[in-house]
């Protein structure tokens, strides 16, 4: 049977297998999150994470938003956005009050990441410190960022209004630099951000992240403590067992491959393989497959594209064919068909073009039956 998919991704093949993968396989249409200081959606789903790969949250907070939106929320983290904006960046003409967190999106249902609750999981910071931010990229998009934070003497106990935060973000950033590839909880924008002085207690930092290629813009609420901390995460796991204290300060020898605070607990099964081929056009495109997760009858992978030519290229394809009845369940940055065991998977309008040696990536979760042998034959092609 031939599968089609949309830009982001869900099989279309009948309502009962519709209702059947509803929940791992519903639509990516996704970009990024605030991973420090983490995001209600991050943090809930770092304190889902299950070593057979689903999601069961053990903060209240968390499973209170489960129970009001459902688990779909938690494996679409990084997708708190909104489109319907004139423009992108808008606030509080666009969201209404009480919706601040959830940006009151029109991808999935976030409402329950609206709930006035203080037993969320909380970042501890100092007022007046300097941090590095670092804010997923899902997928890579220019724009613009930037950071409020509440105005003292706000109240947890009642839903987030525009009025509580403060009207001048802290911090602002436009096209600050990022590490990894997309589509990879390892992959974020960073820069540096001067706390604001004063504050003590419990607060939310609002994240807007405003595309400049597109209205859609994407919102966050981090929970903060400003307690002398230097990033510790409290409140995952029931609040029994911090995830460590990362260091906040910037590096200017930044490595290219970092180790965000990723639950150990999730068992990964990589396998890499490269098949660089001569495609159409001057010169020549490699992709390199990986897996990068792997659960019981579920993974996620990786596809890296790179431009292995001498000349720019204006767009690829990417083809392989799964030797274990593997099925494509849902993508992002590509366009995906399956047929059979055939996948051919081609770039989206903002990710074709690759000057040479330049490199992009896409990402797809899969599910597998006996066995999830790699792919041996995958090739790319300039098109």
């Amino acid at each position: 049977m031939r599968k089609r998919y949309g830009r982001y991704g869900m099989v279309l093949a009948g309502a009962a297998a519709l209702v059947a993968t509803m929940v791992v396989a519903s639509p990516a249409s996704a970009h990024g999150a605030m991973q420090m200081a983490g995001s209600r959606t991050y943090l809930c789903y770092e304190d889902g994470l299950t070593p057979s790969g689903q999601l069961i949250p053990q903060n209240p907070a968390c499973q209170a938003a489960v129970a009001s939106s459902g688990v779909t929320p938690l494996y679409n983290w990084f997708a708190v956005a909104n489109r319907s904006g004139t423009t992108s960046g808008q606030m509080a003409g666009l969201i209404p009050d009480g919706k601040l967190c959830s940006g009151n999106s029109n991808y999935y249902d976030f409402s329950g990441f609206d709930l006035a609750r203080s037993d969320w999981p909380k970042t501890h910071l100092t007022s007046g410190s300097t941090i590095q931010i670092k804010y997923n990229k899902w997928a890579a998009h220019p724009g613009t960022f930037s950071l409020y934070i509440t105005k003292p003497g706000w109240d947890p106990n009642q839903p987030l209004t525009w009025s509580e935060l403060q009207s001048v973000p802290f911090s602002s950033v436009t096209d600050p630099p990022s590490v990894g590839n997309p589509g990879s909880v390892d992959s974020y924008y960073y820069w540096n951000a001067t706390l604001p002085s004063g504050y003590s207690g419990y607060q939310i930092i609002y994240s807007v992240w405003a595309r400049s290629d597109s209205v859609e813009t994407f919102y966050g609420c981090s929970d903060v403590v400003f307690d002398g901390g230097n990033g510790e995460v409290t409140g995952l796991g029931g609040g029994s067992t911090p995830p460590g204290s990362p260091s906040p300060s910037v590096s200017p020898s930044r490595p290219a491959s970092p180790s965000p605070s990723v639950s150990p607990s999730r068992p990964a099964s990589p396998s890499p393989s490269t098949s660089p081929t001569q495609g159409g056009g001057s010169g020549t495109c490699g992709a390199a497959y990986s897996v990068s997760t792997q659960w019981t009858g579920g993974f996620q992978a990786q596809v890296n594209v790179t431009n292995t030519g001498t000349s720019a290229m204006t767009g690829w394809r990417v083809t392989w064919t799964f030797p274990s009845g593997q099925t494509v369940t849902q993508f992002w940055n590509s366009s995906v068909v399956q047929s059979g065991s055939g996948v051919t998977a081609t770039n989206l309008a903002y990710n074709g073009s690759l000057a040479p040696g330049a490199s992009t990536a896409f990402g797809f979760l899969g599910s597998w039956g006996s066995s999830n042998g790699a792919p041996t034959n995958v090739a790319c092609t300039r098109v």
